[in-house]
């Protein structure tokens, strides 16, 4: 079963998620993303877990505990709903460089 822990340190690592969760039954794999361009963690992590039973131990032994002075936040993990839009920001409208505000657009340039 795979758990969803929010609100992480950025400097917890995936051994000590490992350790707090391994109190609760066998960890089979923790992970942490990071951040593309800064390569920093996003303050959350995965944890993945054999048994439903253990899994939902863990949730409720560590869910609201405090780790590395931030208070994690664990429950069960939902998939994700992968209704991201590409690269206009919201903006519907007009594309090319700008996106239709002012900028560059193909319909909006600039004359100097």
């Amino acid at each position: 079963m795979k758990i969803y822990v929010g609100n992480i340190a950025y400097d917890l690592t995936e051994d000590q998620l490992s350790a707090e969760f391994g109190t609760y039954g066998k960890v089979e794999s923790v992970a942490i993303p990071s951040d593309k361009i800064s390569g920093r963690p996003r303050g959350f992590a995965f944890v993945e877990m054999p048994t439903k039973a253990e899994a939902e131990a863990a949730i409720a032994g560590l869910n609201g505990k405090t780790l590395n002075a931030r208070t994690i936040v664990v429950n069960e993990s939902r998939p994700r709903n992968d209704n991201r839009s590409g690269g206009s920001f919201g903006n519907k409208r007009g594309g090319g460089f700008g996106g239709g505000r002012g900028g560059y657009s193909s319909g909006n340039r600039r004359r100097f």
